[in-house]
Protein backbone atom coordinates (compact mmCIF):
# COMPACT_ATOMS: atom_id res chain seq x y z
CA UNK A 1 0.00 0.00 0.00
CA UNK A 2 1.36 3.09 -1.22
CA UNK A 3 0.95 6.58 1.30
CA UNK A 4 -0.48 9.51 -0.28
CA UNK A 5 -0.95 13.10 1.15
CA UNK A 6 -3.54 15.50 0.29
CA UNK A 7 -2.93 19.40 1.21
CA UNK A 8 -5.67 21.22 1.23
CA UNK A 9 -6.89 24.51 2.91
CA UNK A 10 -10.65 25.44 4.66
CA UNK A 11 -12.93 25.84 2.45
CA UNK A 12 -11.70 24.92 -0.65
CA UNK A 13 -14.29 23.62 -3.17
CA UNK A 14 -11.66 21.34 -5.22
CA UNK A 15 -10.35 20.52 -1.82
CA UNK A 16 -13.48 18.68 -0.81
CA UNK A 17 -13.85 17.06 -4.72
CA UNK A 18 -10.61 15.35 -4.63
CA UNK A 19 -11.17 13.77 -1.19
CA UNK A 20 -14.01 12.36 -3.00
CA UNK A 21 -12.18 10.80 -5.94
CA UNK A 22 -9.67 9.43 -3.00
CA UNK A 23 -12.56 7.77 -1.44
CA UNK A 24 -13.77 6.31 -4.57
CA UNK A 25 -10.80 5.28 -6.02
CA UNK A 26 -9.94 3.12 -2.48
CA UNK A 27 -10.42 0.12 -3.47
CA UNK A 28 -8.87 0.13 -7.25
CA UNK A 29 -5.86 2.00 -6.07
CA UNK A 30 -5.46 0.59 -2.05
CA UNK A 31 -3.11 3.69 -0.45
CA UNK A 32 -2.74 5.72 2.83
CA UNK A 33 -4.08 9.39 2.72
CA UNK A 34 -2.79 11.52 4.70
CA UNK A 35 -4.53 14.80 4.46
CA UNK A 36 -2.73 18.24 5.27
CA UNK A 37 -3.98 21.34 6.14
CA UNK A 38 -1.59 24.12 4.92
CA UNK A 39 -2.98 27.07 6.95
CA UNK A 40 -1.40 25.65 9.96
CA UNK A 41 2.21 26.14 9.78
CA UNK A 42 3.79 29.18 7.65
CA UNK A 43 6.04 27.74 5.84
CA UNK A 44 3.32 25.16 4.31
CA UNK A 45 1.17 27.93 3.52
CA UNK A 46 4.05 29.94 2.12
CA UNK A 47 4.49 26.60 -0.39
CA UNK A 48 1.21 25.80 -0.74
CA UNK A 49 -1.58 28.10 0.11
CA UNK A 50 -2.16 29.25 -3.77
CA UNK A 51 -1.91 25.64 -5.03
CA UNK A 52 -4.08 23.28 -3.35
CA UNK A 53 -5.29 21.07 -3.72
CA UNK A 54 -1.82 19.29 -4.06
CA UNK A 55 -0.98 15.33 -4.21
CA UNK A 56 1.91 13.80 -3.40
CA UNK A 57 2.80 10.33 -3.47
CA UNK A 58 6.39 9.38 -3.71
CA UNK A 59 8.04 10.98 -6.36
CA UNK A 60 4.85 12.44 -8.13
CA UNK A 61 3.43 15.62 -7.33
CA UNK A 62 0.12 16.50 -8.37
CA UNK A 63 -1.03 20.44 -8.80
CA UNK A 64 -3.75 21.87 -11.30
CA UNK A 65 -6.90 21.05 -11.73
CA UNK A 66 -7.18 18.09 -10.65
CA UNK A 67 -9.35 14.83 -12.26
CA UNK A 68 -9.73 11.62 -11.73
CA UNK A 69 -8.02 10.62 -14.69
CA UNK A 70 -5.08 12.08 -13.52
CA UNK A 71 -5.37 10.63 -9.90
CA UNK A 72 -5.84 7.50 -11.41
CA UNK A 73 -2.72 7.81 -13.62
CA UNK A 74 -0.82 9.25 -10.61
CA UNK A 75 -1.48 6.48 -7.96
CA UNK A 76 -1.05 3.94 -10.51
CA UNK A 77 2.30 4.94 -11.41
CA UNK A 78 3.44 4.88 -7.69
CA UNK A 79 1.95 1.67 -7.09
CA UNK A 80 3.74 -0.23 -9.82
CA UNK A 81 7.01 1.65 -8.90
CA UNK A 82 6.72 0.67 -5.76
CA UNK A 83 5.71 -2.63 -6.42
CA UNK A 84 8.37 -3.13 -8.84
CA UNK A 85 10.85 -1.72 -5.92
CA UNK A 86 9.96 -3.62 -3.37
CA UNK A 87 10.29 -7.28 -5.96
CA UNK A 88 14.13 -6.21 -7.11
CA UNK A 89 14.75 -5.97 -3.64
CA UNK A 90 15.41 -2.24 -3.56
CA UNK A 91 17.37 -2.07 0.01
CA UNK A 92 17.39 1.70 -0.44
CA UNK A 93 14.09 2.17 -1.11
CA UNK A 94 12.94 0.14 1.45
CA UNK A 95 15.21 1.90 4.03
CA UNK A 96 13.60 5.23 2.77
CA UNK A 97 9.98 4.17 3.15
CA UNK A 98 11.45 2.92 7.03
CA UNK A 99 13.11 6.16 7.29
CA UNK A 100 9.81 8.34 5.98
CA UNK A 101 7.56 6.12 8.59
CA UNK A 102 9.77 7.12 11.48
CA UNK A 103 10.53 10.96 12.98
CA UNK A 104 13.75 10.33 14.75
CA UNK A 105 15.42 12.37 16.97
CA UNK A 106 18.12 13.78 14.52
CA UNK A 107 15.16 14.82 12.30
CA UNK A 108 13.98 16.53 15.23
CA UNK A 109 17.23 18.17 15.67
CA UNK A 110 17.85 19.11 12.11
CA UNK A 111 14.48 20.44 11.24
CA UNK A 112 15.30 22.78 14.52
CA UNK A 113 18.77 23.32 13.30
CA UNK A 114 17.33 24.51 9.58
CA UNK A 115 15.59 27.81 11.10
CA UNK A 116 18.15 28.24 14.62
CA UNK A 117 21.12 28.05 12.34
CA UNK A 118 22.07 31.60 11.37
CA UNK A 119 21.58 32.45 15.29
CA UNK A 120 24.62 29.87 15.26
CA UNK A 121 26.35 31.15 12.77
CA UNK A 122 26.33 34.69 14.14
CA UNK A 123 27.43 33.76 17.34
CA UNK A 124 30.23 32.10 15.47
CA UNK A 125 30.71 35.62 14.08
CA UNK A 126 30.78 37.77 16.96
CA UNK A 127 32.93 35.02 19.20
CA UNK A 128 35.42 34.88 16.76
CA UNK A 129 35.51 38.45 15.49
CA UNK A 130 35.33 39.43 19.60
CA UNK A 131 37.46 37.14 20.80
CA UNK A 132 40.86 39.05 19.88
CA UNK A 133 39.93 42.27 21.47
CA UNK A 134 39.53 40.48 25.00
CA UNK A 135 43.13 39.71 24.72
CA UNK A 136 44.35 43.28 24.70
CA UNK A 137 41.95 43.90 27.67
CA UNK A 138 43.40 41.40 29.48
CA UNK A 139 47.01 42.44 28.74
CA UNK A 140 45.95 45.96 30.24
CA UNK A 141 44.42 44.45 33.09
CA UNK A 142 47.88 42.14 33.82
CA UNK A 143 45.98 38.76 32.85
CA UNK A 144 48.62 38.03 30.61
CA UNK A 145 48.61 33.88 30.83
CA UNK A 146 44.81 34.29 29.70
CA UNK A 147 45.92 37.23 26.96
CA UNK A 148 48.56 35.02 25.35
CA UNK A 149 46.17 31.91 25.15
CA UNK A 150 44.25 33.62 22.72
CA UNK A 151 46.97 34.94 21.05
CA UNK A 152 48.55 31.25 20.87
CA UNK A 153 44.82 29.99 19.78
CA UNK A 154 44.72 33.22 16.79
CA UNK A 155 48.68 32.78 15.20
CA UNK A 156 47.45 29.59 13.35
CA UNK A 157 44.53 31.87 11.95
CA UNK A 158 46.21 34.62 11.52
CA UNK A 159 49.41 36.18 10.79
CA UNK A 160 49.53 38.35 13.72
CA UNK A 161 51.64 41.10 12.04
CA UNK A 162 52.16 44.00 14.87
CA UNK A 163 52.73 46.35 11.51
CA UNK A 164 48.86 45.27 10.16
CA UNK A 165 47.44 44.92 13.11
CA UNK A 166 45.23 47.05 15.53
CA UNK A 167 46.19 48.35 19.17
CA UNK A 168 44.41 49.70 21.94
CA UNK A 169 44.82 51.63 25.30
CA UNK A 170 47.98 53.09 23.42
CA UNK A 171 48.81 56.40 21.84
CA UNK A 172 48.03 55.26 17.99
CA UNK A 173 45.46 52.77 16.97
CA UNK A 174 48.27 51.26 14.58
CA UNK A 175 51.53 51.70 13.91
CA UNK A 176 52.43 50.80 9.75
CA UNK A 177 55.39 50.20 8.19
CA UNK A 178 56.68 53.34 6.22
CA UNK A 179 56.69 51.71 3.29
CA UNK A 180 52.95 52.25 3.66
CA UNK A 181 53.03 56.31 3.25
CA UNK A 182 50.42 57.04 5.84
CA UNK A 183 51.57 60.89 7.02
CA UNK A 184 50.99 61.37 10.64
CA UNK A 185 52.08 58.39 12.65
CA UNK A 186 54.80 56.26 14.65
CA UNK A 187 55.53 54.17 12.05
CA UNK A 188 56.41 50.38 13.05
CA UNK A 189 60.07 50.79 12.07
CA UNK A 190 60.50 53.86 14.65
CA UNK A 191 58.61 52.09 17.52
CA UNK A 192 61.17 48.76 16.86
CA UNK A 193 64.32 51.09 15.82
CA UNK A 194 65.17 48.87 13.09
CA UNK A 195 65.33 49.47 9.20
CA UNK A 196 64.71 46.04 8.11
CA UNK A 197 61.39 43.69 8.97
CA UNK A 198 61.36 41.17 11.78
CA UNK A 199 58.74 38.94 10.80
CA UNK A 200 58.64 36.57 13.65
CA UNK A 201 59.84 39.55 16.03
CA UNK A 202 56.53 41.43 14.34
CA UNK A 203 54.21 38.63 15.04
CA UNK A 204 54.90 37.92 19.12
CA UNK A 205 55.03 41.85 19.31
CA UNK A 206 51.50 42.21 21.39
CA UNK A 207 52.66 45.62 22.88
CA UNK A 208 53.34 47.77 25.66
CA UNK A 209 51.94 50.10 27.94
CA UNK A 210 53.04 52.74 26.05
CA UNK A 211 52.09 51.89 22.75
CA UNK A 212 49.05 49.80 23.42
CA UNK A 213 47.96 46.34 23.34
CA UNK A 214 47.69 44.58 19.69
CA UNK A 215 44.38 42.74 18.68
CA UNK A 216 45.06 38.97 17.97
CA UNK A 217 43.39 39.35 14.59
CA UNK A 218 44.89 41.64 11.88
CA UNK A 219 42.91 44.59 10.49
CA UNK A 220 41.88 42.92 7.13
CA UNK A 221 40.70 39.95 8.92
CA UNK A 222 38.71 41.61 11.69
CA UNK A 223 37.18 43.66 8.83
CA UNK A 224 36.08 40.24 6.95
CA UNK A 225 34.32 38.93 10.13
CA UNK A 226 32.93 41.81 11.47
CA UNK A 227 31.00 42.72 7.91
CA UNK A 228 30.26 38.97 7.96
CA UNK A 229 27.99 39.36 11.20
CA UNK A 230 26.97 43.31 10.07
CA UNK A 231 25.53 40.99 7.06
CA UNK A 232 24.04 38.04 9.13
CA UNK A 233 22.48 41.02 11.61
CA UNK A 234 20.57 43.02 8.65
CA UNK A 235 19.56 39.43 6.92
CA UNK A 236 18.01 38.55 10.26
CA UNK A 237 15.98 41.83 10.50
CA UNK A 238 15.09 41.29 6.93
CA UNK A 239 13.58 38.20 7.97
CA UNK A 240 16.03 36.55 5.76
CA UNK A 241 14.14 37.62 2.71
CA UNK A 242 17.55 39.00 1.12
CA UNK A 243 18.30 37.60 -2.52
CA UNK A 244 21.48 35.83 -2.92
CA UNK A 245 24.20 38.64 -4.99
CA UNK A 246 25.17 37.71 -8.30
CA UNK A 247 28.48 35.27 -8.62
CA UNK A 248 29.92 37.97 -11.00
CA UNK A 249 28.98 41.11 -8.51
CA UNK A 250 30.78 38.75 -5.60
CA UNK A 251 33.87 38.80 -7.49
CA UNK A 252 34.33 42.04 -8.34
CA UNK A 253 33.34 43.66 -5.24
CA UNK A 254 34.42 41.03 -3.18
CA UNK A 255 36.91 39.16 -4.44
CA UNK A 256 39.50 41.14 -6.47
CA UNK A 257 39.57 44.56 -5.08
CA UNK A 258 40.98 42.25 -1.53
CA UNK A 259 43.53 39.87 -3.83
CA UNK A 260 44.71 42.64 -5.76
CA UNK A 261 45.62 44.63 -2.37
CA UNK A 262 46.93 41.36 -0.62
CA UNK A 263 48.77 39.86 -3.31
CA UNK A 264 50.66 43.29 -4.26
CA UNK A 265 51.96 43.83 -1.00
CA UNK A 266 53.52 40.10 -0.65
CA UNK A 267 57.30 41.10 -2.22
CA UNK A 268 57.22 43.98 0.69
CA UNK A 269 57.69 40.84 3.07
CA UNK A 270 60.96 40.03 1.44
CA UNK A 271 64.14 41.38 2.10
CA UNK A 272 66.99 42.26 -0.72
CA UNK A 273 64.65 41.71 -3.85
CA UNK A 274 65.76 43.44 -7.18
CA UNK A 275 65.15 46.75 -7.53
CA UNK A 276 63.23 46.89 -10.06
CA UNK A 277 60.57 44.90 -8.55
CA UNK A 278 58.08 47.12 -7.17
CA UNK A 279 57.02 46.91 -3.77
CA UNK A 280 54.17 48.37 -2.07
CA UNK A 281 52.37 48.09 1.14
CA UNK A 282 48.58 49.05 1.81
CA UNK A 283 47.59 51.17 4.79
CA UNK A 284 45.05 50.33 7.58
CA UNK A 285 42.07 52.08 5.57
CA UNK A 286 43.18 50.03 2.60
CA UNK A 287 42.75 47.04 4.19
CA UNK A 288 39.76 47.46 6.32
CA UNK A 289 37.96 48.90 2.87
CA UNK A 290 38.77 45.58 1.04
CA UNK A 291 38.51 43.29 4.21
CA UNK A 292 34.70 44.75 4.62
CA UNK A 293 34.07 44.69 0.87
CA UNK A 294 35.39 40.65 0.66
CA UNK A 295 33.03 39.69 4.11
CA UNK A 296 29.94 41.76 3.43
CA UNK A 297 30.03 40.32 -0.55
CA UNK A 298 30.52 36.89 0.22
CA UNK A 299 28.01 37.03 3.28
CA UNK A 300 25.45 38.30 0.76
CA UNK A 301 26.17 35.87 -1.38
CA UNK A 302 26.70 32.81 0.62
CA UNK A 303 23.84 33.39 3.76
CA UNK A 304 20.78 33.41 0.96
CA UNK A 305 21.90 30.38 -0.42
CA UNK A 306 22.87 28.28 2.67
CA UNK A 307 18.73 30.01 3.55
CA UNK A 308 17.06 28.78 0.52
CA UNK A 309 18.79 24.89 1.13
CA UNK A 310 17.66 24.76 4.74
CA UNK A 311 14.61 25.99 3.70
CA UNK A 312 13.92 23.03 1.48
CA UNK A 313 15.28 20.96 4.48
CA UNK A 314 12.66 22.32 6.84
CA UNK A 315 9.81 21.89 4.52
CA UNK A 316 10.81 18.15 3.81
CA UNK A 317 10.91 17.10 7.36
CA UNK A 318 7.71 19.57 8.36
CA UNK A 319 5.88 17.61 6.00
CA UNK A 320 7.36 14.55 7.58
CA UNK A 321 6.48 15.39 10.99
CA UNK A 322 2.65 16.81 9.72
CA UNK A 323 2.05 13.40 8.29
CA UNK A 324 3.59 10.97 10.94
CA UNK A 325 1.28 13.14 13.71
CA UNK A 326 -1.52 12.57 11.76
CA UNK A 327 -0.71 8.80 11.26
CA UNK A 328 -0.70 8.48 15.27
CA UNK A 329 -3.79 9.75 15.75
CA UNK A 330 -5.79 7.76 13.65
Amino acid sequence: MINVVLYVKPDCTACDEVKDMFTELKNEYPHELQIVDVTTTTRLKEIYADKVPVVKTGPYLLTDEINIQKLKMTLGASIDRSTQLTNVGDERFEARIKRGDTVTRTDRISFWLSDAYIWFISFFLLLYAGLPFLAPVLLKAGFQGPANVIYTIYRPLCHQLAFRSWFIYGEQPFYPRSLAGVEGVVTYESIMGEDEIDLRAAQHFNGNEVLGYKVALCQRDTAIYASMLLFALIFIISGRKIKSLPWYIWLVLGIIPIGLDGTSQLPGLVNSLPVWLPIRESTPLLRTITGSLFGFMTAWYLFPLIEESMRETKLVLEEKIKVNNLRRQK
